[in-house]
């Protein structure tokens, strides 16, 4: 298969423009899209921005996403109005496009808890699942400190939603929503984080029931398909190749060293 173009400035003149990336950030938007489009026969286009070759650091980029990240989209239908960060996407897409609210709320007591899971995500789950990520995976020098901190905090923080979930299906008023999107990409890939969905088993039920939506499968997706580090992969990766299997016991092996090290013990809230 021909790789796509390298995006160079957006290429619809109608309806919403996705500029994204395959990671739990991105996801937000591409499941949310999904899922508007099922619901109202929403369509939208979308671009690949490999962030791998900083397209994001680009000036046509910059220009409608200043932060330089991804998501973005671009709403043509309003002027080319962009708008930058998931949560803030989540917010304008269902304000605008979700009538019947599907994935959003009325009542304003629900509409403020929906923010407050959705700010606890972008404070605290997504910040402290990246640098678990970080620490665990990427430095060049294995520092023990870092490793226990913020795997350990990730740990805290799906303890948090376990906590929330005992009793009811979804976050906020026991109803799929946009307070669901916005924390499930970064489930979708906390065993590749160093964490045991296990462990947590009102957080694996959520995490299934909403890996079985049609939108959902799509959105994961989107901008390509294979990711290679949700859950459902990752797993069948160690079951099908041992010698990756055996690295990732080296990395879960340092993981629980790190802790000992520092005395940690897993609590939560």
């Amino acid at each position: 298969m021909a790789e796509a173009p390298r995006p160079t400035g957006l290429i619809a003149n109608k309806g919403i423009e996705l500029l994204t990336a395959g990671t739990p950030n991105g996801w937000k938007a591409s499941i949310l899209l999904e899922e508007l489009k099922e619901a109202y026969g929403k369509e939208y286009t979308f671009q690949a921005i490999n962030i791998m070759l900083n397209i994001q650091k680009e000036p046509w980029f910059t220009k409608l996403g200043p932060n330089g990240r991804i998501p973005v989209i671009v709403d043509h239908d309003k002027g080319g109005f962009a708008v930058m960060e998931g949560a803030a996407i989540l917010a304008y897409l269902t304000r605008h496009y979700d009538p019947e609210h599907k994935f959003s709320f009325t009542d304003p007591l629900d509409i403020s808890r929906a923010e407050q899971w959705i700010a606890w995500q972008t404070g605290g789950l997504g910040p402290m699942q990246g640098q678990a990520n970080h620490f665990n995976r990427f430095t060049k020098e294995k520092i023990p400190y870092g490793i226990q901190r913020y795997t350990g905090e990730t740990e805290r923080l799906v303890g948090v939603l376990d906590i929330q979930l005992k009793d009811q299906d979804y976050l906020v008023g026991n109803k799929y929503s946009i307070a669901d999107i916005a924390s499930y990409g970064w489930i979708n890939i906390i065993q590749f984080s160093g964490v045991d969905l296990d462990q947590f088993p009102n957080v694996k039920a959520w995490w299934q029931r909403i890996s079985e939506r049609p939108a959902v499968k799509k959105g994961v997706e989107i901008p390509s398909k294979g990711a290679g580090f949700d859950n459902a992969a990752y797993l069948q990766r160690l079951k099908d190749d041992p010698e990756y299997a055996a690295k990732e016991k080296e990395q879960a092996d340092l993981i629980e060293a790190a802790k000992k090290q520092y005395g940690y013990k897993f609590a939560s809230p």
